[in-house]
């Protein structure tokens, strides 16, 4: 077997994640496009594992557990788009870049109550430990 047929299949497969990670603005097609980039990582380590041929078949044991580190990342990085989803009504990543960069702006339009009015705009630390503890 030629060892080119993989590696230019690995590099295609690479390819086309990285383009999916860098112009891609779902967060779910990021997801998907980081395990297509997982995915080439393992046709070459199982592809470099034959072409050497490695008595221990170290090459595949790195794809088993590359393949575990992939599903537990997009059991979690899932669970995470689903809360954020949930929560913001989108998973586009520029919109929650925005709401990322600008921490000191407050997204409820509400007005706010003032210093006066507020029920402990003049509590000191000890004051809220003697409330607790009430």
């Amino acid at each position: 077997m030629h060892l080119a047929y993989p590696a230019v299949l690995a590099a295609l497969l690479f390819c086309t994640g990285l383009y999916g990670v860098l112009a891609r603005r779902n967060a779910i097609l990021v997801l998907m496009s980081v395990e297509l980039m997982l995915n080439a990582v393992n046709l070459n380590l199982v592809a470099f594992d034959v072409w050497l041929r490695d008595a221990l078949h170290a090459g595949q044991a790195l794809t088993l557990f590359t393949i575990a580190v992939a599903a537990a990342e997009i059991g979690i990085g899932l669970a995470i788009v689903l809360m954020v989803h949930r929560n913001r009504g989108t998973a586009d990543i520029d919109r929650l870049r925005d709401t990322a960069e600008h921490p000191h702006e407050d997204p409820d339009p509400t007005p706010h109550e003032g210093p006066d009015t507020a029920p402990h705009a003049h509590a000191g630390p000890h004051d809220e430990k003697a409330e607790a503890a009430a």
